[in-house]
């Protein structure tokens, strides 16, 4: 692994969804406080590294993600003051934070769009996508056209997204200087490094029709990111790369572009569309995992090891059995992703197997996107169209975390911003670290093995397993020393290997002594080979 990025894979990154991670004051919503006064709790799970969903000034059109001011923090969630304070006892800590910024769109309410909208000569005018017709036929992410007509401009603007998210004109010089003082000013404050929202769009090709990957991507990215005032950055994108080359453009340290890039095959897995579920297979996800890992070794990339994250309902209940295999599928999954080579990334909740809720009305979501779809799906009945967003909201991982099993979940001390989640009595860190088989431990056990074992971190990766096989064996080996693991699947399967005369350092079934029976479903085993 190259030297810039050799330290990164010692990080294990925990993405925080603040509005719904832990609320102090009492409001129903999560706050910056509410992770400070977590950051012990994450230091003992054993992660060195948080990620914070967009915590900037914003009317939540878009839970934050429409930006108002990126020099501010959102009323609900403190202020300066507290992220100022949230930082330094992060760092205390030895805790990294990482930014969730925010390039291709702001908010309608931005000072820059509101001046912007106003005529067609004012020194922001250009900021904005404007054209006197619609010069392509292009939908919005969330529904509806992606051309909304400004009565005061007698223009149309561009919207990805929400129509109270425009998107932003990185061909005018004044925005990538704007965006640049962004980083800049967050970085001054001590942050880490950033997680950058839709990083393929800031480039667009209008005239052939096409939102991302635009003729300037990789110069505008060089731009942000590829100057020595944020080499030290850790810098990860949201891109959806669809070819190895195109990836490798990004991430290649010598392009001086990002660290790494998501990797997002594999949440692929499980579903037909992001509505509309199919079977479960690890076979699958497996199989992205290998060619991903090969790919990135032969390339000398730094890969992301995530299957959550706020956009997606839980992958275990997705791609395992959340019920009467919950604690054995969790900890499978675990095991597959985070011995692999790349840099650990885990969801809140992730940590004590959080499945996905359900509920019986649409007035219990609040994503914008499900609620659109859901009046999509409607036509096909309305237990049909809840079927569909039950399965694939994003409010799915956006419920607030159940730390107990109290009325509130441990959250607040009120009733929260949304619904509860409705398995929080069967599913909550409490129980889970109380329970006979705790999923919690699983992982703090799993991290602890990582950081203290060199070939998990750094050794190269060998698939043993083939794509016809019922399980995923493969060895991580470093400087002469090896460790192998074996992650059996949905049914019971014998892989046909011992290991006797082998260390065994982790397993999810507390009777596995050696390797030389058969492996039961989810079962997993990571062994030192002598």
């Amino acid at each position: 692994m190259t030297e810039k990025y050799r330290d990164f894979l010692s990080w294990v990154i925990y993405q925080i969804y603040p509005r719904s991670f832990q609320d102090t004051n009492g409001d129903g919503i999560g706050d910056l406080n509410g992770v400070r006064a977590r950051l012990d709790y994450l230091k003992d799970l054993g992660v060195n590294a948080i990620w914070l969903c967009p915590c900037y000034k914003s009317p939540n059109d878009d839970n934050g993600y429409d930006v108002a001011d990126y020099r501010d923090i959102m009323d609900e969630f403190g202020n300066m003051d507290d992220m100022k304070a949230l930082i330094s006892e992060s760092h205390a800590r030895g805790i990294h934070v990482i930014m969730d910024l925010v390039p291709n769109h702001t908010s309608s309410a931005h000072k820059w769009f509101r001046a912007s909208k106003q005529s067609r000569d004012n020194p922001y005018s250009d900021y904005y996508y404007w054209f006197d017709e619609p010069p392509t036929d292009w939908n919005a992410s969330f529904g509806g056209k992606a051309w909304e007509y400004c009565p005061e401009r007698k223009q149309y603007y561009l919207h990805s997204y929400c129509v109270s998210q425009p998107d932003l004109n990185w061909d005018n010089p004044k925005v990538r200087d704007e965006m640049k003082a962004v980083g800049d000013f967050w970085a001054s404050l001590g942050v880490d490094g950033f997680r950058i929202d839709v990083i393929d769009q800031i480039s667009k090709d209008i005239p052939n029709g096409r939102n991302c990957f635009g003729p300037h991507l990789h110069e505008y990215i060089h731009e942000l990111f590829g100057r020595e005032e944020a080499a030290h950055l850790f810098t990860v994108g949201e891109c959806w790369a669809s070819t190895g080359e195109e990836y490798k453009k990004h991430c290649d340290a010598s392009r001086n572009e990002l660290s790494t890039l998501f990797q997002f095959d594999h949440l692929e897995c499980g579903r037909s569309e992001k509505f509309v579920q199919t079977a479960p297979s690890l076979a699958a996800v497996r199989d992205v995992l290998v060619k991903w890992q090969t790919f990135n070794q032969q390339n000398d990339l730094l890969q992301m090891l995530f299957t959550d994250n706020h956009d997606n309902a839980p992958f275990l209940s997705r791609v395992g059995n959340d019920k009467e295999l919950r604690y054995e599928s969790a900890t499978c999954i675990a095991a597959m992703f985070y011995t692999l080579k790349g840099v650990a990334l885990l969801y809140q909740g992730q940590e004590f197997g959080t499945v996905s809720p359900r509920y019986d009305d649409i007035s219990d979501f609040r994503d914008v996107e499900a609620i659109n779809a859901y009046n999509g799906f409607l036509p096909l009945g309305k237990e049909e169209a809840l079927k569909r967003i039950n399965f694939g909201s994003r409010d799915n991982s956006r419920r607030p975390i159940a730390w107990d099993g109290s009325e509130y979940g441990g959250f607040s001390t009120v009733a929260p911003w949304t619904p509860v989640h409705s398995e929080k009595d069967r599913v909550n860190l409490d129980a889970d670290i109380h329970g006979e088989k705790s999923i919690h431990a699983f992982y703090k056990r799993l991290l602890a093995l990582r950081r203290a074992t060199p070939e998990l971190l750094y050794g190269d990766f060998t698939v043993l397993s083939k794509p016809t096989d019922p399980f995923f064996r493969f060895t991580r080996s470093y400087e002469g020393k090896t460790v192998e693991v074996l992650c059996n699947f949905e049914t019971a399967s014998d892989p046909g290997v011992s290991f006797a005369e082998q260390d065994l350092l982790r397993s999810n079934y507390k009777d596995r002594k050696d390797a030389s029976a058969p492996f039961r479903p989810y079962e997993i085993a990571i062994y030192r080979v002598k």
